[in-house]
């Protein structure tokens, strides 16, 4: 296995999949932002309104009707695939984006509880302070392909 670091250039696009709440003024910015920093190309995504969005939810024991966490497939469509909720979903796509982001990995020294305390909070009242579309926005052509509908 190679730690170097460097990702080999024949590596699959879109390693692991993160579902957002296509509606949420937060997570549209945190959906652009990820396209703009995710220079290797490891994440797809789908909004969990989708069909595939609602089924990998309600296959993982949530509620497709409570659009309440981002959730992270990682390793999407293997035998090793593993879903992720919460602060340890945030924390996985930050360790995976690179440095500078990547230094969010010493939050797992704070305990799971006081993290997921405070993502709820922000959950709770992100349509108030980021606003609420009324649908899923559209990826831009140059980003269509990493997106799953």
């Amino acid at each position: 296995m190679d730690h170097s670091g460097a990702q080999p250039p024949s590596a699959p696009e879109g390693e692991h999949l993160i579902l957002y709440d296509g509606v949420c003024g937060l997570c549209n910015r945190l959906l652009r932002f990820l396209l703009r920093h995710d220079h290797r190309h490891v994440f797809r995504f789908a909004s969990l309104q989708s069909t595939v969005g609602q089924a990998i939810v309600q296959r993982n024991g949530g509620d497709p009707g409570q659009l309440t966490s981002l959730y992270l497939v990682a390793d999407y469509q293997k035998a090793a695939e593993r879903a992720f909720t919460r602060s340890e979903a945030a924390l996985f796509v930050a360790e995976h984006l690179g440095w500078p982001w990547k230094a969010a990995r010493w939050l797992r020294f704070v305990p799971k509880g006081i993290r997921d305390r405070a993502y709820d909070l922000v959950a709770r009242t992100r349509y108030r302070l980021f606003g609420r579309y009324d649908r899923c926005l559209m990826p831009d052509p140059e980003s269509r392909s990493r997106f799953i509908t």
